[in-house]
């Protein structure tokens, strides 16, 4: 029997059309801002709170907490982990 998988993978198809920067620019930002969000939760910080200690606005949080906005400086991820009392933690794979 011949393989029933003809073509290429997923990952290729991005690669193709030239989306797969933007796939993984999404993916990651949507992660980031769950983990944010889950530390927000375990130290009781409200988005105000969380806020005032990243020295920005409420608004700036919401775009950081925004998973579809992945316009994020590591700037704001700095401050977000400095508020939290985290290691920035970097893993290219």
């Amino acid at each position: 029997m011949k393989d029933k998988h003809v073509g290429s993978n997923f990952d290729a198809f991005l690669v193709e059309e030239g989306l797969r920067a933007d796939a993984e620019a999404a993916a990651i930002k949507r992660v980031i801002a769950y983990q944010i969000e889950l530390e927000m939760k375990q130290a009781n910080l409200s988005k105000t709170a969380m806020a005032e200690k990243m020295h920005t606005s409420r608004t700036a949080l919401d775009r950081l907490l925004d998973p579809t906005n992945v316009s994020v400086t590591l700037q704001t991820l700095e401050r977000a982990a400095l508020a939290l009392g985290k290691n920035l933690k970097v893993e290219l794979a």
